[in-house]
C-alpha cells in the first residue's frame, strides 16, 4: 500500500500589524506539522489460508447399464494460495479495485451412490478467480464486496462396483463468485483481511466411458 501525504500548511494572514519598537522581538509564525492519512491507492501481492466447504451433485447413468440416479456429496478442507491486485481510492473513502487469486485445496470426498452400485472419489485441486471489488474505507479499515469469474480444477474417479469398471478424469470448470470482507492496515505496508466467498460452477456433462 502507498501512503499519501497531505501537507496541511498553516497560513499566516498578512494583516497590517502595529509598529513595533526596534528592541522588541518580531512575532514568529510556525507552520503546523504535516498530517498523514492512510490511502488504499496502490498495488499489492500477498498470501491467504482458510477453509473450503464444497457440495457436489451428481446425476449419473451407470456405465451404459440403462439406469442411473442422483446423489450429492459434501466435503471440506483447507485452502491456501496467493493474490495480487490494485486499488484506487477516491471521493474520500470510496475504494475500487481488481484482484486475481489462485489457491490450492485438499478438499476430498469419496463414497457410493446410485443404490450402492457406483463408487466415487473426487478431489478439488485448485480454485482461481478474477474479481472486481468496491468498498468504503474508514482510514485504515476497509469494508468491501467483490464479484467476478472463477475456475475450479477437479480430479474424479467413478467405479461401477458390480464389474469393477472405472474411469478417472480431470475436470476444469468455470463459474462465478461473490463475496464480502474486511481488511485492516496494520502498518503502511502490511494489511490483513477476512472474507467470505460463494462460488457457483453450474451444471456440466462429462463422458467417462
Amino acid at each position: 500500500m502507498k501512503r499519501l501525504t497531505l501537507a496541511i500548511l498553516g497560513l499566516a494572514p498578512f494583516v497590517a500589524a502595529p509598529a513595533l519598537a526596534a528592541d522588541l522581538p518580531r512575532p514568529v509564525y510556525k507552520t503546523p506539522p504535516p498530517v498523514y492519512f492512510f490511502s488504499w491507492t496502490g498495488c499489492y501481492i500477498g498470501g491467504n489460508v482458510g477453509g473450503a466447504w464444497v457440495q457436489k451433485e451428481f446425476d449419473t447413468p451407470v456405465f451404459g447399464a440403462g439406469f442411473g440416479g442422483s446423489f450429492s456429496r459434501d466435503a471440506s478442507g483447507a485452502i491456501g494460495g496467493g493474490q495480487i491486485g490494485c486499488n484506487y481510492q477516491f471521493a474520500g473513502g470510496w475504494v475500487v479495485g481488481i484482484q486475481g487469486d489462485y489457491d490450492w485445496t485438499n478438499v476430498h470426498a469419496d463414497g457410493t451412490g446410485v443404490f450402492g452400485l457406483l463408487a466415487h472419489d473426487y478431489h478439488v485441486k485448485s480454485l482461481a478467480s478474477v474479481t472486481g471489488r468496491v468498498g468504503y474505507a474508514w482510514d485504515r479499515f476497509l469494508l468491501y464486496a467483490k464479484g467476478g469469474g472463477a475456475w475450479e480444477r477437479d480430479d474424479l474417479t467413478f467405479t461401477f462396483l458390480p464389474t469393477g469398471a472405472s474411469a478417472s478424469f480431470g475436470d476444469t470448470r468455470s463459474g462465478w463468485t461473490i463475496g464480502v470482507g474486511g481488511e485492516y492496515a496494520f502498518t503502511n505496508w502490511l494489511t490483513g483481511f477476512i472474507e467470505y466467498n460463494y462460488y457457483d460452477f453450474g451444471t456440466r456433462t462429462d463422458n467417462v466411458v
